[in-house]
């Protein structure tokens, strides 16, 4: 069983030989291949579905289907592109069956998932333990699909085009998801200064009105 993923910003080069020879059923060629790119399905599946066990379980699915599927993959597109494509599907697929969980068990809806601190963290680890969940607490703002455009946008430097393929949706669709979650970002943040700048009392109650 796969775990302890650890985040990894980019995808690590693989070698055009190390992906033929997985397409082929070389198990240790597999095991290349996943040990270059599971921190970075890892990185995009956890922006996604928010929640690090969710993450787990995506990337485990996300390597699951490059298994069964690489024998299929004809290089037309770049191997970065094709496990993109699967990653966000897959994360996005799991954020619309958790979705649908919690709408049938309205009683339980505590979803929120923090990863626990270690006992000793260096300062710089701490420092980007404190990012990774401003970064996370943002993106919990939007639905699954606007989070999807802004880490592939923001995050993962991905540009229109390329997002569309990802996603396999028009250019249009992505420029209106990108600006609609901007939107929601930008809300999100003054209303935050917003209370922070009230008194406390006048702040909580802010917090409650629909």
């Amino acid at each position: 069983m796969w775990l302890n993923f650890k985040l990894e910003e980019q995808l690590k080069e693989i070698p055009k030989h190390i992906l033929l020879r997985a397409s082929l059923g070389d198990a240790e060629a597999f095991e290349i291949i996943y040990q270059l790119a599971s921190g970075f399905v890892y990185s995009i599946a956890l922006r996604i579905t928010n929640n690090p066990e969710d993450a787990q379980d995506v990337t485990q699915d996300v390597f699951i289907k490059i298994y069964k599927n690489l024998k299929n993959f004809k290089f037309f597109s770049s191997f970065k592109t094709w496990v993109y494509r699967i990653t966000v599907n897959t994360a996005l697929n799991a954020c619309r069956e958790i979705s649908r969980q919690i709408s049938q068990r309205a009683d339980h809806d505590s979803l929120a998932s923090h990863q626990g601190e270690g006992d000793s963290m260096m300062e710089i680890a701490a420092e980007r333990a404190d990012h990774e969940r401003l970064i996370m607490d943002l993106l919990a703002v939007l639905n699954p699909d606007q989070r999807a455009c802004i880490v592939l946008r923001e995050i993962e430097g991905l540009n229109y085009r390329e997002i569309s393929e990802v996603l396999n949706i028009n250019i249009n669709t992505v420029r209106s998801r990108l600006k609609r979650a901007r939107e929601a970002l930008l809300a999100y943040r003054k209303s935050e200064v917003m209370k922070d700048e009230l008194p406390k009392d006048t702040a909580v109650a802010v917090s409650r009105l629909p």
